[in-house]
């Protein structure tokens, strides 16, 4: 499957995964969840990659996937994932082209973090 056939099928929030993860505890989730947007990672991803290092984008976008895996954001994960292994595999130029999707799912996963605390889960 396409990269954007996969960010397209793929929810921002798997909610029901979430909650299974945490065991039900939404409470706890969601303060985990609103601390996503002071993680570095993405930032860090990017900068990497601008700067053309690949071994710190590797290593971003690695703890990328690990932090968006265990909070169920889940096109963000996926995007993640494969942006972690072009990088660990030496391909920067193919984990370079996801970058403008990996922004969409960062900035779609920031945005739905704001809606959080209204939801009841």
């Amino acid at each position: 499957m396409e990269e954007k056939e996969i960010a397209g099928t793929l929810p921002v929030i798997d909610y029901d995964e979430a909650l299974d993860r945490f065991g039900g505890n939404s409470a706890l989730y969601k303060r985990l969840a609103s601390k996503f947007t002071e993680d570095p990672h993405f930032a860090d991803m990017e900068e990497a990659l601008a700067r053309n290092d690949a071994e710190e984008a590797y290593r971003a976008a690695h703890a990328l996937k690990g932090v968006s895996g265990n909070l169920s954001f889940s096109e963000l994960y996926s995007i993640a994932a494969s942006m972690s292994a072009l990088l660990r595999d030496g391909d920067k130029e193919a984990a370079t082209v996801l970058l403008p999707s990996a922004k969409q799912a960062y900035v779609r996963v920031l945005d739905a973090l704001v809606d959080l605390e209204s939801l009841s889960l």
